[in-house]
């Protein structure tokens, strides 16, 4: 059994290693010429270590990441707590596997080591998919025919093969961006600040913490605006981020004073859809479900969609195919569908203005917070029985 997937990044790396374990032969297809170390911070919940375990990549990913201790979420003038989850070696217990916080790049790169280099094809655009009742291919730049039993299209958020698939349907801005930068620990050390918080404010919140084994702070500024032009490489101008959040807690001015280079991108996001395959194609990861990233789950739905995958595409005949991918499609939208809305409704209850709806805000979290040991990143998405793939 053959499969090609498209795009080498998390949830293209994932699905290549899932389908490999069950037995597949995987042509990994990537139009970049190299792999580079893009992007900054990602949180891994329990539902996506999970999975890292199952695939024997835990051990090295972990010795990359940090294990956060606790959640808080802070006000964005004086900092005071709101409410204060815990994590850490709680969570791990509770929900069988650990909360990680690490650098894309380390998980990129452990990924991708789990993935024979004779089964990778840098610098290779597809510009077209086909398919009739016995197999499935993509067509290449260079005119180069590939064909195999199944096309896994993990592609992004700016998809092509959903084009292809489904019609015309483009990203949607989300009316929010994004600054992200690095510090070395030793220049916030004496700030005081939370291991892990997220600061709530009007039309803004800014997270933080920590990666590279507690090396690195990494910092996401998340402010709305009418324009967010999506670039993982495009720099902020000096000083904006301070300009930005002026006002806010001093130790916050002072972290983005401190950031160096900084990089702006606009969050982009894709409606729903109601089914994500068709015939011997189907669509994972950000071509499927791309979310705004306000409760770090989209690297981890990306993540589960390769398991649930994998285990749907289990000793099944090339005729089998399509109703295999009817049940993974089945066991994995429903629940990145309903992630997709309860993130969007996080930024919306992140940025409200000073005064009752802000107050409710914090009282309604301070009391799920007592009611409730771990925050929802850990704990909403944890087991998920019903979609995720069987425990080891």
């Amino acid at each position: 059994m053959r499969a090609i997937v498209m795009g080498a990044g998390i949830g293209g790396l994932a699905a290549t290693v899932s389908l490999r374990r069950a037995g597949w032969e995987v042509l990994l297809v990537e139009r970049t010429r190299r792999f580079t170390e893009v992007g900054a911070g990602i949180q891994l919940a329990p539902n996506a270590t999970r999975v890292l375990r199952r695939m024997g990549l835990l051990d090295a990913v972990a010795a990359l990441a940090t294990r956060p201790a606790g959640l808080s979420f802070c006000t964005w003038s004086d900092g005071a707590e709101i409410c204060r989850y815990a994590l850490g070696a709680e969570a791990e217990e509770a929900f069988g596997a650990p909360y990680l916080q690490l650098h894309r790049a380390d998980l990129h790169r452990a990924l991708a080591a789990a993935v024979p280099s004779r089964s990778v094809r840098l610098d290779t655009t597809v510009v077209g998919i086909g398919q009739d009742d016995t197999s499935a291919h993509v067509t290449t730049a260079s005119g180069e025919r590939l064909e195999a039993d199944l096309v896994v299209a993990a592609d992004g958020v700016r998809s092509a093969s959903r084009r292809w698939l489904f019609g015309a349907d483009e990203a949607v801005f989300s009316g929010t961006a994004a600054y992200r930068a690095l510090l070395p620990a030793g220049e916030v050390a004496g700030l005081g600040l939370p291991e892990y918080a997220v600061w709530l404010g009007p039309d803004r919140h800014l997270v933080h913490y920590r990666v590279r084994r507690g090396d690195l702070l990494n910092v996401v500024a998340v402010f709305r605006t009418r324009s967010g032009r999506e670039s993982w490489t495009a720099r902020a101008e000096p000083g904006e981020p301070v300009r930005e959040f002026a006002g806010w807690d001093a130790r916050v001015v002072t972290v983005l004073e401190r950031a160096g280079q900084v990089f702006r991108y606009g969050i982009h996001t894709r409606a729903p859809l109601a089914r994500w395959h068709l015939g011997r194609v189907t669509l994972l990861g950000d071509s499927a479900h791309a979310m705004v990233p306000f409760q770090a789950q989209g690297a981890a739905q990306a993540i589960v969609d390769a398991a649930v995958l994998g285990d749907a595409l289990t000793d099944v005949t090339p005729d089998e195919v399509p109703g295999a991918l009817e049940g993974y499609v089945r066991r994995r939208l429903a629940t990145a569908t309903r992630v997709q809305a309860d993130s969007a409704r996080a930024g919306e209850d992140f940025h409200l203005p000073d005064g009752p709806e802000a107050r409710a805000r914090d009282a309604r979290m301070a009391a799920h917070a007592a009611a409730h040991r771990f925050a929802p990143q850990a704990a909403a998405w944890a087991a998920g029985p019903a979609d995720g793939p069987t425990a080891p």
